[in-house]
């Protein structure tokens, strides 16, 4: 009996040493990691980080009994290479496609994302020589009446995320996920830039951008789906005193993704447009996103968006009363504005009286032309 239980414990202490080694190994390896720089820890990390949350059964679990830890899923996304990426799909975009290729091409992206090519200006496939051209076609002049009773329409078409009254200097990207109102817009612009007159002093950056005695602040937010019409016009009359353009990181604007990750809209690329209307200020952004780092402002030729580098928190401002001398850019409702090459986002932030009331729900599908909302 005694001999048989020597047997026994032989191979138990065996393979309690068999079993601690792999674990001091991979001790050793992961206080290596922790020497490393940023950058490459980052690289050396991916693959283990991307395998644990893919791999089923958690078979990478003990990994974490021994001191590492995977990336989280919100920086595992935000250390990918969005803006390169984005930047190769514009070269794509603009390779020019053979003849024989462009039909069953546009026809697939027609059927995956539900085009209405009966509302385009061309219809015939063929005519579009590359896919830049065929996401920033134009629409036939009936295909979007312009509401000419209510006062703001909306700029695109698009899904209605979100919408109301700004408070606190929050600003809800999707419902029960804010962002920062002065992170978003940055610094205000000084009143010699725009036509109203100094605001009162406030206590708050949302109070300063509220010019007149009884106004709110309002904002709207609209996500335009890769299938959806990609260019955007004038929401109402209104006069576009200033540019501000944010380089920044280009991650998806999904809705999934905005509920994701907290102030998305103040980390990504965005061009701010700021002025007044007939109630004060109005600023339109238009935001980019994944494989939509170009955002082109068809009365601003200096714009340049997506360039290689930049330093994180840095914008850079226009002025388009200071540098063109003149009175700002008259924007009239429903005029031609700007494109993006594929789906993204635009906001809307504006003053207005307290009998403000939008004409929307949240989620809703909506047009270019249709009304957002009217006194």
């Amino acid at each position: 009996m005694m001999c048989q239980s020597n047997t026994l414990q032989g191979p138990d202490l065996h393979t309690g040493k068999w079993l601690q080694f792999p674990q001091l190994a991979l001790r050793r390896r992961l206080g290596q990691l922790s020497c490393m720089s940023r950058p490459a820890l980052k690289l050396r990390s991916w693959p283990l980080t991307i395998l644990y949350y893919l791999l089923p059964f958690g078979a990478l679990k003990p990994l974490t009994r021994v001191g590492w830890r995977p990336m989280s899923r919100v920086a595992l996304y935000k250390s990918v290479p969005t803006r390169l990426l984005s930047r190769a799909w514009g070269r794509l975009n603009q390779v020019e496609l053979p003849t024989w290729l462009r039909k069953p091409v546009y026809s697939l992206y027609i059927w995956t994302f539900g085009v209405n090519m009966k509302e385009a200006a061309v219809e015939d496939l063929h005519h579009y020589r590359n896919l830049s051209e065929f996401f920033r076609r134009k629409l036939k002049p009936q295909a979007r009446p312009v509401c000419g009773v209510h006062s703001v329409i909306s700029p695109s078409d698009g899904k209605i995320l979100n919408f109301g009254q700004v408070k606190n200097c929050e600003v809800e990207q999707v419902k029960g996920v804010t962002y920062s109102l002065e992170s978003f817009l940055g610094p205000r612009v000084s009143t010699e830039e725009l036509h109203f007159s100094q605001a009162p002093p406030g206590n708050s950056f949302q109070q300063q951008l509220v010019t007149k005695e009884g106004n709110e602040l309002y904002h709207c937010v609209i996500y335009l789906a890769p299938g959806d019409y990609h260019c955007f016009h004038s929401p109402t009359d209104w006069t576009v005193s200033h540019r501000r353009h944010f380089p920044g990181s280009l991650m998806s604007v999904n809705p999934g993704v905005a509920r994701w990750i907290k102030e998305l809209f103040c980390h990504n690329e965005r061009v701010v447009l700021t002025g007044d209307w007939k109630h004060g200020f109005f600023s339109l952004t238009a935001v980019g996103a994944t494989n939509v780092g170009s955002i082109r402002i068809y009365f601003d030729q200096d714009l340049h968006t997506n360039s290689p580098s930049y330093s994180k928190g840095s914008y850079n401002d226009f002025s388009f009363i200071s540098n063109n001398n003149k009175e700002g850019i008259p924007m009239r409702k429903g005029e031609h504005l700007g494109e993006f090459n594929l789906g993204s986002t635009i906001v809307l932030i504006f003053e207005a009286p307290k009998d403000f009331k939008f004409n929307l729900k949240a989620g809703q599908k909506i047009r270019f032309g249709e009304a957002l909302g009217s006194l």
